[in-house]
């Protein structure tokens, strides 16, 4: 199993700033699967993590997910994803049958049990490799999340509970 950071190149910043610092917002970058191996060093492998996008801390995920853009090579045998945290590998989507669902514009389902998730600390959304045997070596996908930043502000006027 490797970690394998494709995200390096992905100038995502910190937070918004502004007046629409509470907006929710998307982040999203295509994974490609022959860079990731090139990256690596060798073919990815079952159990590699793919680190796809960066999160600052105090964020709320409020959806994370997956599209097929270019087909993969199958590796050999049954290839799924899933789409998660360090924290939790699968959180957002778990077992995504990448084998069954090559066609470009296939969207992964979220879990049965998703529910938005608040990152205290900066955390990454991952892409974990699961198959038989071989190697993936080619396909792209495209990772996604909407984040909104629930960091306080000290908003002037408003006073805290119980003062």
């Amino acid at each position: 199993m490797a970690t394998v950071d494709v995200a390096t190149n992905i100038n995502q910043g910190g937070h918004r700033t502004g007046t629409d610092c509470h907006t929710p917002y998307l982040v999203e970058v295509t994974v490609d699967f022959a860079v990731a191996t090139t990256t690596k060093g060798s073919a990815l492998a079952t159990n590699d993590i793919l680190q796809c996008l960066d999160v600052p801390a105090e964020t709320m995920i409020l959806n994370a997910g997956l599209e097929i853009t270019e087909a993969t090579d199958g590796a050999d045998g049954a290839l799924t994803f899933d789409l998660g945290t360090g924290d939790d590998v699968d959180v957002f989507v778990d077992g995504f049958d990448a084998d069954l669902n090559t066609a470009a514009g296939t969207y992964a389902q979220n879990a049965a049990a998703f529910q938005p998730l608040v990152c205290q600390s900066a955390e990454t959304i991952d892409i974990k490799t699961i198959f038989g045997s071989g190697g993936l070596t080619s396909g792209k996908a495209r990772v996604f999340a909407v984040l909104l930043d629930v960091s306080s502000r000290g908003a002037p006027g408003i006073a805290a509970i119980g003062s």
